[in-house]
This record gives structure tokens, sequence and C-alpha cells, in this order.
């Protein structure tokens, strides 16, 4: 982390400075527009929220706008994921980076049926499988959702119908993904529940401020706050930070932590959750996407911010 704290004034500053100089930038990415609802969204949006070690919320730009946080969710099933089923997890999904796009079939073809990792779509598919269990869809989408309720503390957090009931019409790649595993075992729910509740946890909505509250867990050891109630174990608190960092934005997770060097998730609804552990929360969000899936800006904007505060997992304690 960095050698010392940084006051408040300057991260106001920081904050303010970099919401101005994302609202200047004209090149913003394309929305993803292979679901539906997403290809409206205005890419003239920015978002901006650090949410301090002391509980301090610092924001800049569109911070009240609620976007799809899609693959962002991804974060909170694993964390479900592994307190229901701790190191067993791992035998239906694997922990490295994929290095392929994030909904391929290639590599999964290749080996097996196993995912490589929690954040492409087939392993959050697999995740998703593992809290569905023996229950009831509605109840293990209402668990999930819950669970991301109380990590930020806010029972105003839903799910978007519209985004998911896109989902559920256009996703053919992730129904083929299922069934793929599911002639593997790698799922063994029927596919078509499995991945309504996918579909759904993926189209949660959330402000930055809601995001950064609900990944404050994995800056603290599994924490709540510094010495707070505890989520999930530091044991697991780390793992899923290391995994963001190594496979949280799909094939281009080497250049984020090359650029950003901090854990970090991002979703095609443009927003990335990630986290300066002892430290602080981020949300960060613009619709518009790089190459690989990533939010453009927001992607540049966390560039900037590290440098500015000297935040990274690489830097001398």
């Amino acid at each position: 982390m960095a050698k010392q704290d940084l006051s408040s004034e300057r991260l106001h500053d920081i904050v303010a400075e970099i919401s101005k100089e994302m609202a200047d930038e004209t090149e913003r990415g394309k929305v993803a527009d292979y679901i539906p609802p997403l290809a409206r969204i205005d890419p003239n949006q920015f978002a901006l929220t650090i949410i301090t070690k002391d509980g301090e919320v610092i924001s800049g730009g569109d911070a009240q706008t609620r976007f799809s946080i899609q693959s962002v969710s991804k974060v909170f099933t694993l964390a479900l994921g592994l307190g229901r089923l701790g190191e067993r997890l791992w035998a239906r999904v694997g922990r490295e980076p994929s290095g392929d796009p994030f909904n391929s079939i290639v590599q999964l073809e290749h080996e097996k049926g196993l995912p490589r990792n929690p954040f492409i779509n087939a392993g959050a598919i697999a995740v998703t499988d593992s809290i569905l269990g023996g229950f009831a869809p509605k109840e293990a989408l209402g668990e999930i959702l819950q669970f991301v309720r109380f990590l930020a503390s806010d029972e105003d957090i839903a799910i978007d119908p519209d985004v998911a009931r896109s989902e559920l019409a256009t996703g053919f790649r992730n129904v083929a993904l299922a069934n793929f595993m599911r002639s593997f075992g790698t799922i063994t729910s029927p596919p078509e529940l499995t991945l309504g509740v996918y579909f759904h946890h993926c189209a949660i909505a959330m402000t930055t401020e809601q995001l950064a509250a609900a990944g404050r867990f994995l800056a603290f050891d599994g924490r709540l706050s510094p010495g707070g109630a505890r989520a999930i174990s530091a044991r697991m608190a780390r793992q899923i930070n290391t995994l963001m960092l190594t496979c949280g934005h799909y094939d281009g997770s080497g250049e984020f932590a090359f650029r950003v060097g901090l854990p970090g998730k991002s979703g095609v609804g443009g927003g990335i959750m990630a986290v300066v552990p002892g430290q602080a929360s981020i949300g960060c969000w613009s619709p518009g996407l790089n190459a690989v899936g990533n939010s453009h800006l927001a992607s540049q904007a966390l560039e900037q911010l590290a440098l500015r505060t000297g935040w990274s997992v690489f830097a001398p304690r």
C-alpha cells in the first residue's frame, strides 16, 4: 500500500480531478450492444466513489446513477460459493487466467468441462450452480441478493428486470456453456434453472457508492469494516482478492494489474469494483467498453487513481 495515509482533503481533490478529466475525454469506448437494455445507455456518463477505512464516502460524477453490475456480481457469488462449499468448490472451477474472451467455449472443451476460473462466464455459471444446489431458484437468487444488500448495508439494491429478461432472451452462448458443462457433470442442476439464477444476479443494479460499499469486506480481510463484523474468512477474502488481480478483467487482466496494481472486477455494464487492502474500496463506472470488454474510462480512471495515491498491492508497506 501507500507508505502513508492520504488526507481526506487530498482524496477529495483527486476524485474531483479525475472526474473532470474523464468528463472531458472524447474517446469513451463502445457500450455492450449485444444486451439490448445496455445498448441504450448514454456513454457520456462517468462515476467514481472511494470509501475510506474510516467509512468516508468520496464521490465524483454520476455516483447516484444505477447501472447493471453484470460480471461484478461474480465476486459476490464466489464469496457465497466458498462459504457453502469451502475448498471443495475448486473441484468445479479452476484458478488460472483464461487468456480467452469471457464467453469462450474453446478452452472449456479442451479442458473437459472444467472452467478456468470463477470470473469467466462458464466459471461463474458453475459457481452459481453450487449455490443453487437443492434450493429452488427463487430461494437461491434471494440469498444472493440479500448477501449483496448485507455487504453494502443497503436494502435498496435490486435486480433490473428488463436486463434480466433481455439476458434470458439473448444469452445463447451462455446456454451452450451450461449445457456443455452439464454433459461433464460440472453443473448438476438443470441448466435452465442455473442460468435463470445466473442471468438475474448479473442484472443487479447499483450505484458506484453502493458498489464500493459492497466491496469493503474485501479491503478488510473479510470484515465489513476494520474490526467489524465478519462476512467471510480472511483466507477466503485473500483468495478472492488474488483472483480479482489475476483474472478479474477477462483477457485484459494482466494489463489491468500492470497499470493499476489493485484487485478489481469488471462487468460489461461498465462497472469496476476495486479494493485497496487495508485502505479503501472503490466503485467506478462508465458504460463504454474497450476491445476486451472492460470499461474504457473506468480503467483509465483507476490507473490515474493508483498513480496519484500510490495505492498498489506491490508498493512497500
